[in-house]
């Protein structure tokens, strides 16, 4: 008897469906599977005879054979056990052909028979809808990230027992255990932060446009501190936004029961970190940092003493928002839409050019400093020096703006951006083209003149004159205007040339 049922697998962050066929004929006892698998799903042969027993299902002594369709896409993973399962189960007759109709069947299977949760739910369920099936036969612990996709009917099960009464009509699905809703952990107060006010600046611009920030200045100015409380101040996540991140981290298996991600992340790798465990890969490629920080934030603590080998591969997905991955395999992509943030010390000793703290010498400051490239360099918006706090300004009681305020401030000027890029599907001026920085940047005679005079005078690469631009259109929206004015450049070029302190001219 010859049955099949859909089941999914992970191609990066996407979904795709798997036809499980199963066929029972007569011939000499074997179970043969195939379909370019790997070790752990090849080792799904004895997990489901055992479950089925377990279960109170004995499989006949007869030819067994399993294909997964398409047969050239590698299958990697323990999520094809209960479509394995249920495809054997309809091979054998055991519930009606037609309630598996429009179906899809993911879980793990325990020798017990139980259901166990997998990763990568949420973007099989998003292909599944998309390819027309209605029904999706999950864990009780994916059902609800699987309910964050609309117009599907998520079915938890708990074993495989319960799936088989579930297809008979003699059971319902199971609910997912009532989960106290933790409080989210939010991040500090720019209430709290003394002084810092050209930081603070830099921070609501970024976080205004999506733009990247590299801070400069000595131990324990408040850089860290200033970036962990960037996401207090980040303008709400559209609901798109919401499903995209979600869809990462459910390929990373990072949910851990829960539904949609509704706060933007913030990512802070420690920096003996690897290329692979930064940009992503493997041999079967999943998603890195970069990748988890899609949509939110990046924040590379200590920047020079990261591997420069590590932070170069920083450069392509700075530029294409996107980062891709070559395997035999096939072509994998991650998104890689972030805000870069970055912290540093402007020497090994940390208080260069104060020569009457600092202690190292000029080949060692150019040498620390050299760590990173000039191309990397290229790609920050904002440059901000950060001095020490004075002690009058930690001795106030004055109190400082709060993230609250900021961040109204940030929604706003994110809204205008969403308003004007909506026809070319981009949300932020950082994301801008060439095309649409001609459209939506344009200077009157005087600002052009006056950007003219610049260009020429610090040394701009073409990329540093486009992100004066994105950064100017940014810091217009903040203030409500149409037009970019003269006022708007001139901010725009003094957070762009603030690293020249260090690494000379160029921009």
């Amino acid at each position: 008897m010859y049955q099949f049922v859909y089941g999914g697998t992970l191609f990066g962050v996407d979904g795709r469906l798997i036809r499980v066929e199963a066929d029972i004929s007569n011939g000499l006892p074997s179970f043969e599977m195939g379909g370019r698998l790997s070790a752990e799903v090849k080792e799904s042969r004895e997990r489901v005879r055992t479950a089925l027993r377990n279960s109170g299902v004995h499989l006949p002594a007869r030819r067994i054979s399993l294909s997964l369709a398409p047969a050239d896409l590698p299958k990697s993973g323990t999520g094809f056990d209960l479509a394995i399962a249920v495809a054997l189960l309809a091979a054998l007759e055991l519930f009606p052909e037609e309630k598996k109709q429009d179906c899809v069947f993911l879980g793990e299977l325990g020798l017990s028979g139980e259901v166990r949760p997998v990763r990568g739910v949420l973007p099989v369920v998003c292909t599944a809808r998309d390819e027309g099936l209605t029904t999706c036969f999950v864990p009780v612990e994916n059902v609800r990230e699987a309910r964050a996709i609309p117009g599907m009917r998520i079915v938890g099960v708990s074993s495989l027992d319960h799936a088989l009464r579930v297809l008979k009509g003699e059971a319902e699905g199971e609910e997912p255990p009532a989960q106290e809703e933790a409080a989210a952990e939010r991040p500090g107060d720019f209430a709290d932060v003394a002084g810092m006010q050209t930081g603070k600046r830099a921070a609501e611009i970024a976080a205004a446009g999506m733009h990247n920030l590299l801070m400069i200045g000595p131990p324990g100015a408040g850089k860290s501190m200033l970036a962990g409380r960037i996401p207090g101040i980040m303008p709400p996540m559209t609901w798109e936004e919401r499903i995209e991140l979600t869809k990462i981290y459910s390929s990373r298996g990072l949910l851990r029961g829960q539904g949609l991600i509704a706060e933007r992340q913030f990512r802070s790798p420690h920096h003996t970190i690897t290329k692979t465990a930064l940009a992503g890969g493997g041999v079967v490629p999943r998603a890195g940092e970069v990748t988890l920080a899609h949509r939110s934030i990046l924040f590379l603590d200590e920047l020079p003493e990261f591997d420069p080998h590590v932070l170069e591969v920083l450069r392509q997905p700075l530029e294409e928002r996107r980062l891709t991955v070559s395997r035999s395999s096939g072509v994998y992509t991650f998104p890689a839409d972030i805000m870069l943030v970055a912290a540093m010390n402007p020497c090994k000793c940390g208080f260069y050019p104060d020569r009457g703290r600092c202690s190292c010498s000029e080949r060692d400051v150019r040498k620390y400093l050299g760590r990173i490239s000039r191309p990397l360099l290229d790609r920050f918006d904002l440059f901000v020096e950060v001095p020490p706090v004075l002690y009058e300004q930690l001795r106030s009681t004055e109190r400082e703006e709060s993230s609250e305020k900021i961040r109204i401030r940030v929604a706003e000027a994110r809204e205008r951006q969403i308003a004007r890029l909506k026809d070319s599907h981009m949300v932020c001026n950082a994301q801008m083209g060439s095309e649409e920085v001609k459209a939506f940047c344009r200077l009157g005679s005087r600002e052009e003149s006056y950007l003219e005079q610049i260009y020429r005078t610090l040394g701009f690469s073409a990329r540093g004159y486009t992100r004066v631009l994105k950064l100017a259109r940014t810091i217009a929206d903040l203030s409500g205007k149409d037009e970019i004015g003269t006022m708007e450049l001139s901010e725009a070029v003094s957070f762009r040339r603030a690293g020249e302190t260090f690494w000379g001219r160029g921009g």
